[in-house]
């Protein structure tokens, strides 16, 4: 089972935490990582696209010139598609593009993403936060001594002060464990747990 430091927020080691290897030691297959991207990605898209069809549009309502004798083509509405202002044929409808993949697929996927940052040395473990107060300067500069720059924060629970603190700094998020996904895991840089979320995130993929 992999070991890790643990740190305070002036990066001084203040003790270890053993790692389950079968969530943080789990080998990287890129196909995975890329199907549940895929899919969190599509469920996000708005879907809100949308074009008028010719029972849509304004006008039609008289027909444009007698059937016969002008020497002109028969037409019996403005709102043809063949006219300018006409309907829309097969145009974009609104829709939802949101998929599943298997279940056992996405907390696989979740595994491999926390194994990949453990792997590559981009996982850092922090005891806590303790300012509660929210203070933007403080936490930056907490971000300079941890030397990291673009970074996902995980908690183990609701901490106003540190969200509140991060909103405003550029490549920075902070989320409730339960909140974790692929996604945002590869998005970022480095990837930062306090302490307790470790225990919540083994609970949830454990099996």
């Amino acid at each position: 089972m992999p070991v890790i430091d643990v740190y305070d927020i002036n990066r001084a080691k203040v003790g270890e935490v053993t790692l389950r290897d079968d969530i943080f030691g789990v080998s990287v297959q890129g196909h995975i990582l890329h199907e549940v991207v895929t899919m969190q990605l599509a469920s996000r898209r708005s879907g809100t696209a949308k074009t008028k069809e010719r029972s849509e549009v304004r006008g039609g309502g008289q027909k444009p010139w007698r059937q016969k004798g002008t020497g002109r083509a028969r037409v019996g509405t403005r709102r043809s598609p063949l006219w300018r202002g006409g309907g829309t044929v097969f145009g974009p409808r609104p829709r939802s593009y949101a998929y599943q993949v298997p279940k056992k697929v996405r907390r696989l996927a979740l595994k491999m993403a926390l194994s990949s940052k453990l792997a590559n040395g981009q996982l850092l473990i922090l005891e806590d936060y303790p300012f509660e107060a929210p203070k933007t300067k403080e936490f930056v500069n907490v971000l300079k001594k941890l030397e990291i720059g673009k970074a996902l924060i995980i908690t183990s629970q609701d901490l106003p002060g540190l969200a509140l603190s991060a909103r405003n700094v550029p490549y920075v998020q902070v989320m409730h464990s339960a909140g974790l996904n692929v996604y945002d895991i590869l998005r970022y840089e480095h990837l930062v747990l306090l302490k307790p979320v470790i225990s919540q995130i083994e609970e949830r993929l454990a099996a």
